[in-house]
């Protein structure tokens, strides 16, 4: 099996999220090669070729898509695999249909010779088969780990045209005023919370505690946060020494952004929840009673 795993680079780097390409890979005796578009010298270690082309910016989708066909065409891949990132999902479907390729998006494992998505916030699995000889894949973030490598790639630089009715002016990065990333507790509020009142329970916590108030995505799809305080594949990505999660279920995109976690507290009535998985303990209670007392014992000992 062949395949072409499709890298990102930001800020003059290769991302963090792109060696989850390889945990993937390594799922497989396959023979694998990378593309890569931007200016870095900041390589990926692997044994493969890797195709670069440096005047290739992430914005300008129409060269990114000749330069990943330029790659396929010189490879001829069994798969052509993406990250399932902002920029994987506007690429990927460009490169699978200039393929006439199946895509299957979202992928978070492998399952009797098909791909494993997830639906309803990871509550529903299925396996899909592709009936296409090649396909394009992008990969759920976090659902593969990255694993240690080493080697040298073989560099090929090609040459593609960038799109001349597209001029690039400059890059300014958003300004966040919530950086969770920094946090040593966050405090997150799930769904099973209850209500925007309830929100308050988390915050009063995340006082007594030292830390940040975080969120899942369905509690900032429905107003109760901003969404500058989203952690998840989606949102922020944390890495606190505490992490307590309040009536969070753990869809994977959630599960993504906090795996950096050193220690995990799950609030839940439902003990079978995903987020049981990476909890170190699981308070199995209604969440505003449990996070009532909790704060009330932490205040008590000051």
């Amino acid at each position: 099996m062949k395949l072409l795993l499709v890298g990102e680079v930001r800020d003059g780097r290769v991302t963090a999220e792109t060696a989850e390409l390889f945990g993937f890979a390594a799922c497989f005796s396959a023979e694998v090669s990378m593309v890569l578009a931007g200016s870095t010298d900041d390589l990926p270690s692997f044994e493969g070729k890797l195709y670069r082309a440096d005047g290739v910016n992430a914005f300008d989708l129409a060269c990114h898509k000749r330069l990943v066909l330029a790659a396929v065409e010189r490879e001829q891949p069994d798969a052509v695999v993406f990250l399932h990132s902002s920029h994987g999902w506007e690429l990927a479907p460009r490169v699978a249909f200039a393929m006439q390729s199946a895509q299957v998006s979202g992928v978070v494992g492998l399952d009797d010779g098909g791909y494993v998505v997830e639906s309803c916030n990871g509550k529903m699995r299925r396996t899909v088969k592709p009936l296409t000889d090649r396909v394009v894949l992008t990969l759920q973030l976090g659902a593969f780990d990255a694993p240690a490598m080493a080697g040298i790639p073989e560099v090929t630089a090609l040459d593609v045209e960038p799109d001349s009715t597209i001029e690039f002016l400059d890059c300014v990065q958003p300004e966040r005023g919530i950086d969770l990333t920094r946090a040593g507790v966050i405090v997150s509020a799930g769904r099973g919370v209850g209500s925007a009142e309830r929100v308050e329970l988390v915050r009063a916590l995340a006082d007594a505690l030292g830390g940040e108030v975080g969120a899942s995505r369905p509690v900032v799809d429905a107003g109760w946060l901003e969404r500058a305080r989203q952690v998840g594949s989606s949102g922020q990505s944390v890495s606190p020494a505490l992490y307590v999660a309040c009536g969070i279920s753990g869809a994977i995109q959630h599960l993504a952004g906090m795996k950096g976690s050193g220690f995990v507290l799950a609030i839940n009535t439902d003990r079978d929840t995903p987020i049981t998985s990476v909890a170190d303990v699981l308070a199995v209670a209604d969440v505003a009673e449990f996070l009532s007392a909790l704060t009330a014992a932490i205040r008590a000992r000051r």
